[in-house]
């Protein structure tokens, strides 16, 4: 979605995930509406959101009287309800909305989800705790993994290529890995060229398959 059309986001359940999404939403400049159905969440978040009501999103007539076609896009943050959940984003389907995220609590919600209108599904606690594993082991410092067993990681540089240029330690040909960038202290983040030379303390951001990234990471 762009923050530059100003269109406000419709944020649906108040929660840890939703409050967090509807919060940095409004940072980034976003108006948006916060609904949830539990009076202390619509106080707590009355002071930091453009608007937040205390509605019941499950009644597709309560979604028509709020707007729905005037918003970018809805985000439907209701988790561990997985009525309301499914029964929120089929009414903003059926109202045409056709940028609906949701947040699924497992995978047959996930599939659900999908099947009746749901353009982006997210599993928070899945990636997060798929996340902390791979950063459990103290070489990565930050990891990011796609659906096909590819990632995108920060790592520090390993010893053996810090000192010479890409070119020479040759990391995608001996580790299958790419290193896209460097990060150096105090400096602006470098795109990497084969003439690159690795410096010690650097922090590399390299991608390819997740277990490449861990052997590379390791060496």
């Amino acid at each position: 979605m762009s923050a530059d059309k100003r269109k406000p986001v419709l944020v649906v359940g108040l929660g840890r995930f939703g409050g967090a999404v509807a919060r940095t939403l409004t940072s980034m400049g976003n108006e948006v509406l916060g609904v949830d159905s539990n009076p202390q969440l619509v106080q707590e978040y009355a002071a930091d959101l453009t608007k937040v009501i205390e509605a019941d999103c499950t009644d597709g007539d309560v979604l028509r009287l709020l707007g729905v076609a005037d918003f970018e896009a809805a985000v439907v943050a209701i988790g561990t309800d997985i009525e309301a959940s499914v029964l929120t984003v089929l009414a903003l389907s059926d109202l045409g909305l056709t940028n609906i995220w949701a947040k699924a609590s497992n995978a047959n919600h996930t599939r659900i989800l999908e099947r009746i209108g749901a353009t982006h599904v997210v599993f928070p606690e899945q990636r997060m705790g798929e996340r902390v594993a791979h950063l459990l082991n103290e070489r990565l410092l930050d990891f990011i993994a796609f659906d096909d067993q590819f990632a995108i990681a920060r790592l520090a540089a390993p010893e053996p290529i810090v000192g010479l240029p890409l070119v020479t330690s040759a990391c995608r040909k001996k580790y299958d890995v790419t290193v896209v960038g460097v990060k150096r202290k105090g400096e602006a983040f470098i795109h990497a060229v084969p003439d690159t030379i690795i410096f010690p303390d650097d922090e590399l951001v390299v991608s390819g398959r997740i277990s490449d990234i861990e052997r590379f990471s390791a060496i």
